[in-house]
């Protein structure tokens, strides 16, 4: 059976497309369809002709993925699957681009786009995914709708403290690590210090968690307040943004909640919540991008997938120190950093692992680097093996590496040749071999005074 390999690059209302065989040669030149009913209609009757017309043949199809731009098209091609011999594939445009400049093109087009992609199917056929059916996709929209309005949520908290210092400073006092629903109530109602000032307590005591204790000492506070801005325009302007805060409250509230009942992994959420600083929404996120954990043979895989792993940039004259790498998945590590600030608070072990990194003379950020590197291995194998977190498993794995005889600092790289004081070596590079040298005979004076040492107690 003969296969052909069919390049599409989507564009915003059209798609480009170019036919190949196993041997890169264009066997169909490109050709455009409009992301129309009439486009796909004649998408359809030209691969049936094209098919018809080549007996015996499959047809192996790519599409990059361009931020939803492919998915009509995508659907297409799956649909088609019961009446044609094609398989479909969604591909990773950061792949298809090294390709593209592997192979020195320099030139940018759909049509040239359409030929790489298909290209690349062929370069790399046993590594492409074909027909995998998205069953996350409207999970997806809503998780990240959700985290839109939690941005735009931040956004007006900030505006809404900034405005709060001139109409309610002494409201700020309650507001240092969060600001309560109670605070935006009264807000909400008596927008300036003015107005505040002028009710009675009683009448302040039915909102929620304000006592008439506590209702008695705001009024107070409001009538030696020193805020500025206490004219009309300015109480509307604090009423609406209020207002928008909690109409956005509610609304993440609503579409947690839904997301929650539609998710197809609920036996996932909880187990990935038995970990202390995993919430719902983090599980879920963590979930739609990992989507099967057994496309990951080790942790390592995973972790780089998500852009967590360290790297060190050491070559030739330059001497780099390890950083985290940040190629991979950018909504993962948006994950983890929350996962990882929320458990250095409520997560003993990880507490306890952050402080001990830090002690050790690392930064904060490298140590929060480092624990969403930790916490990402302990998702892997809770969902690998299936278990709720137990700190003893972790434990018991941390305590296998205690006592294991330290790697030697010694190069192996020379093991063959020494190396030579007369090499045309850079002035930085005999620095380098100078600090090597010293670490070298430290290592083996340790190791002959240890020697020393057993032979004397035996």
């Amino acid at each position: 059976m003969t296969s052909y390999f069919f390049g599409c690059d989507a564009s915003k209302g059209y798609c480009d497309f170019t036919v190949l065989d196993h041997s890169k040669v264009i066997v169909e030149p490109n050709f455009r369809f409009d992301d129309t009913y009439t486009g796909h209609q004649n998408l359809k009757a030209f691969i049936e002709r094209f098919l018809s017309s080549h007996h015996y043949s499959s047809l192996n199809v790519g599409l990059e993925s361009t931020g939803g731009y492919e998915n009509n098209w995508y659907n297409t091609f799956l649909n088609l699957r019961e009446r044609f011999n094609l398989r479909v594939a969604r591909l990773n445009p950061y792949g298809v681009k090294h390709y593209k400049q592997a192979g020195l093109k320099r030139n940018k087009t759909d049509k040239i786009s359409a030929q790489n992609i298909a290209e690349y199917l062929i370069s790399y056929n046993d590594k492409v995914r074909y027909n995998e059916v998205e069953m996350d996709g409207g999970l997806k929209k809503q998780w990240k709708l959700i985290r839109l309005l939690t941005k735009q949520q931040t956004q007006l908290s900030n505006q809404f403290k900034s405005l709060l210092y001139n109409t309610h400073p002494q409201l700020l006092s309650y507001c240092k690590s969060s600001t309560p629903n109670w605070i935006l109530e009264v807000v909400h109602r008596y927008p300036t210090a003015r107005r505040l000032s002028g009710i009675n307590a009683k009448t302040l005591e039915k909102i929620k968690y304000v006592t008439l204790e506590r209702a008695k000492e705001l009024i107070s506070d409001a009538r030696k307040c020193i805020g500025a801005d206490q004219d009309e325009l300015t109480g509307f302007c604090m009423k609406s943004l209020v207002g928008q805060i909690i109409h956005l409250q509610r609304s993440i509230k609503d579409q947690t909640k839904e997301m929650i009942k539609n998710c197809y992994f609920p036996e996932k959420i909880e187990l990935l919540r038995s970990f202390k600083g995993i919430g719902e929404f983090s599980a879920v996120g963590i979930m739609l991008v990992i989507k099967n954990i057994q496309r990951f043979p080790a942790s390592k895989k995973l972790v780089s997938f998500c852009g967590v792993h360290p790297i060190l940039d050491d070559s030739g004259d330059k001497t780099g120190g390890y950083r985290m790498s940040k190629q991979g998945n950018k909504e993962m590590r948006f994950i983890l950093y929350n996962v990882v600030m929320s458990a250095i608070t409520s997560n003993e072990m990880i507490k306890k692992l952050y402080e001990s990194y830090q002690e050790k003379g690392k930064t904060k950020m490298c140590a929060i680097g480092i624990m969403m590197n930790k916490i990402l291995r302990i998702v892997y194998g809770m969902l690998k093996n299936n278990k709720r977190f137990d700190p003893m498993i972790d434990e018991a794995n941390r305590s296998k590496n205690v006592g294991r005889k330290e790697i030697e600092m010694i190069d192996r790289d020379r093991r063959y040749q020494e190396p030579d004081e007369k090499a045309p070596i850079s002035r930085r590079q005999a620095k380098k071999r100078k600090r090597d040298k010293k670490i070298e005979d430290m290592v083996v004076r340790v190791e002959r005074e240890e020697a020393k040492s057993q032979n004397k107690e035996g």
